[in-house]
């Protein structure tokens, strides 16, 4: 008995493992799920939420992230047990629908072609109204550069929060990892701003998704500089700006995605950064040329690369876990 369940542990994490290969193949297939799609019915939930919780106090926005956050963990935990008492395929399937529906990885591939098709044609009024599908940043003060830059900067972050961040953390806590992750994602996308009504209520859940993506963000990086020559780069330059570059980053997940990604394209990312909430200005990612569309579609190239590769890694992690937990069940 003792023997079979060391074995079944082991497998089970063969099944996250073929879960979370599944998955991707199913968002490269088929994409977002058109209709009834769970990140946006969360996002509805969230900001229903708000309307009751919001207060201007760091506390309340505590209560809010861990109220939906912590109620998404719970269900992704109740989830897995029911399917595990239904037999591995289950389990495996449950994990495929959970990667699928919580990854971005092609939306965000496709939109940044689609956003290089329409500067490619000088149609400014398309990529203007395309942008905000990428980014917050205000399409209406940009021009055709000043959009490339965004929404490949776009593409470089969410590679890393929209699949490398699901995959990692489906290999290390299965379903609960994966839609926590995302659960955390959304809501710092929401309310994770530093406004004026976000500074206090949006702190904890900025501050969570800087947890939760320290390891996404940085696997992300050895990726994109391991991948830097499928798209015409150099890792040297990869790794150049990532050293010199990334901490300045106001954020510490983010600048590691765009820094990389700017060594590898040979772009220069950064500088004025308009919201609308208000003007930053960005530190200098890179030391290449401006961006141009073409490199957009560099940049959507290397993301698909980089989706694929982390979800190898990923996979091989949770098989590696599952032979950790059965020599560890051995020696009890």
């Amino acid at each position: 008995m003792h023997i079979g369940r060391m074995t079944g542990s082991g497998t089970r994490f063969h099944a996250r493992a073929a879960g979370l290969a599944l998955g991707l193949a199913l968002d490269r297939i088929v994409g977002d799920p058109r209709r009834w799609h769970p990140v946006a019915g969360f996002g509805l939930i969230a900001a229903r939420a708000e309307r009751s919780l919001y207060r201007d106090s760091r506390w309340a926005g505590v209560l809010h992230t861990s109220a939906l956050v912590g109620g998404t963990v719970t269900a992704g935990v109740v989830a897995t047990g029911i399917a595990r008492r239904s037999g591995l395929i289950a389990e495996t399937a449950l994990t495929a629908s959970a990667v699928w529906a919580c990854l971005g990885g092609t939306s965000l591939s496709r939109t940044g072609a689609r956003m290089s098709g329409h500067l490619t044609a000088g149609d400014m009024a398309a990529a203007r109204a395309l942008l905000p599908s990428l980014c917050g940043r205000d399409p209406d003060v940009l021009d055709a550069q000043g959009i490339a830059r965004a929404a490949l900067e776009s593409v470089a972050e969410n590679t890393s929060d929209a699949t490398v961040g699901v995959v990692l953390w489906g290999a290390v806590a299965g379903v609960p990892g994966v839609v926590g992750y995302r659960a955390v994602n959304t809501l710092d996308a929401m309310i994770g701003y530093r406004s004026e009504r976000y500074r206090q209520f949006g702190w904890c859940a900025a501050r969570l998704d800087d947890v939760v993506n320290l390891a996404p963000a940085r696997l992300t990086g050895a990726l994109t500089v391991a991948l830097a020559p499928a798209v015409g780069g150099r890792p040297s330059d990869s790794i150049r700006a990532w050293r010199d570059d990334a901490a300045r980053h106001p954020s510490p997940n983010a600048g590691v995605a765009e820094a990389t990604a700017a060594g590898a394209l040979g772009v220069r990312l950064g500088g004025r950064t308009e919201y609308a909430h208000g003007i930053e200005i960005r530190p200098t990612l890179g030391s290449g040329r401006t961006p141009t569309p073409s490199d957009l579609d560099r940049a959507a190239a290397l993301s698909v690369l980089v989706q694929v590769a982390a979800t190898v890694v990923s996979a091989l992690l949770a098989v590696a876990i599952g032979q950790a937990d059965i020599v560890r069940r051995a020696r009890d």
